[in-house]
């Protein structure tokens, strides 16, 4: 049976002869004076399995998929409110995206948002991995470039490799609440995200050309190891000068990386969605942390909060005002008024989210109570103080939806101290951390 491993004493693929461009000199001096260790990447990276097609695969799957990260994350940032100074981070300069408010319909845009953000996030890691492994090589080539233009791709290269590899780590924990970096996350996941974005762009218009060539090539996905023969010699050096015998075939690789990243998904997947709570154990806070009622997750609790017994008991009350006009409402008056209950989901930015059942009063009818028919936007305090998340602003779609409550209720019951009692924020596809716990003053405007 014929086999496509050369034997031992088979020629290695004919490399492709190197191309200088001006300066010539540099590049054709550089190659000849090679630093201590470089010619030691052909001899440790010699899988026969490495190549343009197995590379464009795997780019072709991140080509499919990245856009819609970074999309969501824009997405996200805007739904936080911008213009009302409540996105983080605040200052973003000319990196300002085109803002709009954020819709209340459907009521469950932000759980997708941010779930897909999260989830894919988390889920592209092992693809990414294997995107890596397939071209460790060339990041070691020498000399780094031979032309100008070359120079310019690698740099575009490392800030890709070095982007997506600070976007991952830092999402990582982030998720996990694990800041172990020492700055400001969203500051950092920000600038991040854009320099990533500009390098993949500068890649793939440089690259798309040779990965569609390589996909229309002939496949290897159903070669076995002992057939995983290398590829010819590529411009890119992408093809080992000096392959060994394939430990693991084309579409092992690739099974190895969808099997990682099918398991990531199952792990991370319960965190958006109710029936599944139990399987996310990659989501410290996107399970469920008790039975009943108010059994659903929670990401800052009152002790946290510093919102103790004796300010949410029985001489708790909220403030309503708009202009001149102010009304006092402790939790019996509340609870006199006419009461509306709805389905809605909460969502947060660490990506896990729940639908429950909410009852309360409209925020429209507390704004008609002080003489605002249709206010502009209200401004919400918290009992907590000192943190990032103790005010919120709402726009007026958000104040006049139907759905949109004070919450003194939910799934029948009244709210748990961790859950916002004595009374809480609850908006069809608001930011979770906008959702205000403890609310003790609502401000209409306009």
């Amino acid at each position: 049976m014929p086999t496509d491993v050369p034997p031992p004493d088979d020629p290695a693929p004919a490399a492709v002869e190197p191309r200088y461009a001006a300066p010539a000199r540099l590049w054709r001096a550089l190659d000849r004076h090679r630093p201590p260790g470089v010619d030691a990447v052909d001899r440790a990276w010699r899988s026969p399995v490495r190549g343009p097609w197995l590379t464009s695969m795997l780019g072709a799957v991140l080509l499919a998929t990245l856009p819609l990260v970074i999309v969501t994350g824009l997405l996200d940032w805007i739904a936080y409110g911008p213009r009302f100074d409540q996105a983080f981070p605040r200052d973003v300069g000319w990196l300002h995206p085109p803002v709009f408010d954020w819709p209340t319909r459907p009521a469950w845009l932000f759980r997708v948002t941010q779930g897909l953000h999260v989830t894919l996030g988390i889920v592209l890691v092992p693809v990414v991995l294997a995107k890596l492994w397939s071209v460790v090589p060339k990041l070691f080539a020498w000399p780094p470039a031979r032309s100008v233009a070359q120079v310019l791709e690698r740099l575009s290269l490392l800030l890709l490799v070095g982007g997506i590899l600070f976007q991952s780590a830092t999402g990582l924990l982030n998720v996990q609440y694990a800041y172990l970096f020492g700055f400001d996350f969203y500051t950092a996941h920000w600038y991040g995200a854009w320099i990533f974005t500009v390098a993949l762009v500068v890649h793939v218009a440089v690259k798309l050309p040779r990965l569609v060539t390589a996909l229309r090539g002939p496949g290897f996905a159903r070669t076995p190891p002992a057939r995983s023969r290398p590829e010819p010699a590529d411009p890119d050096g992408l093809v080992a000068r000096r392959p060994g015998p394939a430990t693991m075939s084309r579409r092992g690789v690739l099974a190895l990386a969808g099997g990682g990243a099918l398991l990531l998904a199952a792990l991370t997947v319960g965190q958006s969605v109710d029936a599944l709570r139990g399987t996310a154990l990659l989501l410290p806070r996107g399970r469920r942390i008790g039975d009943g009622p108010t059994g659903f997750p929670v990401n800052r609790t009152a002790a946290a909060a510093g919102v103790t017994p004796d300010r949410t008991g029985p001489g708790w009350s909220l403030t309503v005002r708009a202009g001149d006009r102010t009304e006092t409402l402790d939790r019996d008056r509340l609870l006199a008024l006419p009461q509306h209950t709805a389905a809605l989901p909460i969502a947060c930015v660490e990506g896990w989210s729940t639908s429950q059942t909410w009852t309360g009063v409209r925020l429209r009818d507390l704004a008609a109570l002080v003489g605002a028919a249709e206010p502009a936007t209200a401004r919400v305090r918290s009992l907590e103080r000192g943190g990032l998340f103790s005010r919120a602003t709402l726009h007026g779609g958000e104040v006049g939806d139907p759905d949109a409550l004070l919450a003194l209720r939910v799934n029948g019951v009244d709210l748990s101290p961790d859950h916002g009692f004595p009374a809480r924020i609850i908006v069809p596809a608001l930011p979770g951390v906008h959702c205000t716990k403890w609310v003790e003053e609502i401000e209409f405007d306009g």
